[in-house]
């Protein structure tokens, strides 16, 4: 993809770039929902990815071409205040990344990716990072910390319209090959956990788009919503100081049984089944890496079963194009399979052990083939995050 990026430049603007930066997507394998409420999660970043070739330019111009089907090319001033586009507009993203970044700087730069769109696989975010790194590259200045950068990037990508949390910044920047990410915030913090040698994850998708655009975006900052209100009155109920969405506070002070049972007095539905997606997510998180720590796969797949149930039933962002590829996925033998992302559409994912691939890529495959849309099934590995390189071929992301 890196060759197709640079002869992408050279044929738009008319000559070489002088840098290029990939940046992956991500899986979550458990922890949905969960990170803008403070509580960890484990994704894992991918091989597949938006790889942006760039080169800085004199004044404050920004320009940004695509081959990505139906995306025009987006031209702006890097100045203070960036206004954005329409809502929807795929530069938006451009936008809140050089907005972020500062001080303005003038480049053009050149997007393709192999990373399916509205897939639930943080495409979003993983142009936001390429073009911060790029605009950061451009301007000549040193490259912040990962983490750091994690930060800045998750605020900067509410400049959209969608309350996200940090994850997918986070797992994209600090990937690493080999392993799942375990990513606590306030402060944001990364544990790398090593992925099984023997386990294989299948990524397939719905048939259905999940951009968080329009009503599906509604949706999504409803739920954020619901679940800081849910928290309030629970730590209210209990005599607990918490701030909008203190789930940490919460969970710090009481057990998720008693969670549980002041849930139940202190609210109505349905911010009760909200709230119990939550808490019984950040356990099954927690569960989770005890399980692939020790290898346990059929824990591990247990807890993803339950995952996709409470997303289903709780909080009310599966489809039934998503729990019918779930469903295809464990009748083929897989261990577990949730939604992954948000939901709303977009993909899921099936971890099996090596002997069951076959069964269960095949009928992910079926299971597309027999449906409108993406045709993307694929088997994910654990990547390194977001790096950037010279025309030289040196990796000046340090």
């Amino acid at each position: 993809m890196h060759r197709t990026a640079l002869k992408g430049f050279s044929k738009v603007f008319g000559v070489g770039a002088t840098a290029i930066v990939r940046a992956p997507g991500r899986v979550n394998l458990i922890g949905e929902h969960i990170d803008y409420c403070g509580l960890p999660v484990l994704p894992m970043a991918i091989r597949s990815a938006v790889w942006l070739a760039f080169r800085p330019a004199e004044g404050r111009t920004v320009r940004v071409a695509t081959d990505i089907d139906g995306l025009e090319p987006c031209t702006f001033e890097a100045s203070g205040s960036i206004h954005p586009g329409p809502a929807g507009d795929w530069g938006n993203y451009v936008r809140a990344a050089v907005q972020a970044i500062g001080p303005p700087c003038g480049f053009d730069a050149f997007v393709t990716s192999d990373l399916p769109v509205a897939s639930g696989l943080s495409s979003s975010s993983a142009l936001v990072v390429a073009t911060a790194l790029a605009s950061i590259a451009a301007s000549g200045r040193g490259q912040p910390a990962p983490l750091a950068l994690a930060g800045e990037l998750a605020e900067a990508e509410r400049y959209v319209g969608t309350a996200g949390g940090g994850m997918d910044q986070a797992a994209c920047l600090l990937g690493r090959a080999g392993h799942a990410l375990r990513i606590d915030f306030d402060p944001l913090r990364v544990e790398p956990v090593a992925f099984p040698a023997g386990w294989r994850l299948v990524v397939g998708h719905s048939g259905e788009p999940a951009a968080k655009l329009g009503d599906a975006q509604s949706l999504y900052n409803l739920r954020t919503r619901e679940s800081a209100s849910a928290a309030v009155s629970v730590a209210a109920t209990l005599g607990v100081a918490a701030p909008p969405a203190g789930y940490p506070a919460l969970l710090a002070s009481h057990t998720v049984t008693e969670l549980l049972d002041a849930a139940r007095r202190a609210l109505e539905e349905p911010l009760c089944r909200r709230f119990r997606h939550v808490v019984s997510e950040s356990e099954r998180v927690l569960g989770a890496i005890e399980a692939i720590r020790s290898g346990d796969l059929s824990r591990t797949g247990g807890l993803l079963n339950a995952s996709h149930r409470s997303l289903k039933c709780d909080y009310e962002v599966s489809t039934p194009a998503l729990d019918t590829l779930v469903g295809a996925a464990l009748h083929a033998g897989a261990a577990g399979a949730r939604l992954t992302g948000a939901g709303l559409g977009g993909c899921a994912i099936a971890l099996c052990e090596e002997s069951s691939l076959d069964a269960v890529f095949g009928a992910v495959q079926a299971f597309e083939a027999a449906r409108p849309g993406p045709r993307i099934a694929f088997v994910a590995e654990p990547s390194d995050g977001a790096r950037v390189w010279s025309d030289s071929g040196a990796d000046i992301s340090e």
